[in-house]
This record gives C-alpha cells, structure tokens and sequence, in this order.
C-alpha cells in the first residue's frame, strides 16, 4: 500500500480555494508603499500609514520616531510637509483612479502653520474628496489646468485633538 504525503487526502482535494477580499484600505497603503519606494523615497523613508480613507476623507498617520523627529523631540517640519503632501495628493490620486483617465497631479504651492510642537504620532486629516472628485470631472471636461486648495490639518490624538499644524496646498490638475 502507497503512503501518502497528507494524512487527509480527501479533505485537500474538496478545498475548493476561495476568492480572497482585499479592503480598499490595505490595497491603498500596498499602493503607497509601492509607490514612495519607485517614485519618491523619502515619502517612504518616513513610513506614512493610511488609517482611513473613503469618497471624501483620508486620515494619514506618520509616527514620531527616530528618522522623523528633530533635536526637540518633536516631529520634523520636513516629516510634517510629507504627511500634508501624501494626504492631499493620495485622496487626489485615489479620486483620480476611480475616473479611468490618465490626469497628470502636481501641487502649485504649499503653505504651512505650525500652531503647536507635535510630541508624539501625527495624523493627518483632508475632507476634500468631493471637491477633488468634481475637480476631475471638471478637467476631464475642459481639457485644461484647474486649480483647487486644499486643506490638511495636523493633529496629535495620543496627546489631545487640538489642531498642531495647517496646511494649504494648490492642487494642479491637467488632463493628458
């Protein structure tokens, strides 16, 4: 009698295997990873998390530890002005890909209020996405460069929900 390599040779057999399910919120920070690593490394040196992101809102985190904060303690403005960038540009990107149209993104300016020292893990917030959603249709539309500011705030949960930064970037879309 032939032995087997599996104890239960039936058992394997009947598994049938099962279309796996992957949220849109694991395939998105799979998407930013992949893409801070190709395109802009120090996006990926800073290791940014997406904790929540929908139609109209992303909730980016980049935690403060030793290649993110500065001789204070606190979070880097440099670290800071990624988190704004990726917060934007990702709902941007994300509204962009629900479309199917090849829109080119680039922001126009970026300005930044430091209200307070951010002592620990910084998420970042942008509720913009139906505006950004309209924005693409508008450029799908006209063929031409539109503009929209963004608003990205900055806060601290672990310490309080008092706003530590604000950001305003222009938002610069071009159908191609």
């Amino acid at each position: 009698m032939e032995k087997s390599c599996c104890r239960n040779d039936t058992k394997i057999s009947n598994f049938r295997y099962k279309k796996m399910k992957i949220s849109n919120l694991t395939k998105a920070n799979f998407y930013l990873k992949l893409f801070s690593i190709t395109k802009i490394p120090l996006i990926w040196f800073c290791k940014p998390k997406i904790v929540r992101i929908d139609d109209e809102v992303i909730e980016v985190k980049i935690k403060l530890n030793r290649r993110t904060k500065n001789h204070l303690n606190s979070m880097y403005f440099g670290a800071l002005s990624v988190g704004a960038d990726i917060t934007g540009g990702f709902l941007a990107m994300y509204c962009i890909k629900k479309s199917n149209k090849n829109i080119s993104l680039v922001f126009k300016d970026f300005k930044a209020d430091f209200l307070k020292r951010p002592l620990g893990n910084v998420h970042f917030h942008c509720n913009q996405g139906y505006e950004i959603s309209n924005l693409v249709n508008k450029t799908i539309k006209s063929r031409d460069r539109q503009n929209l500011l963004l608003n990205v705030d900055a806060t601290v949960p672990s310490v309080s929900n008092e706003i530590v930064a604000k950001f305003q970037l222009t938002l610069s879309l071009k159908n191609i």
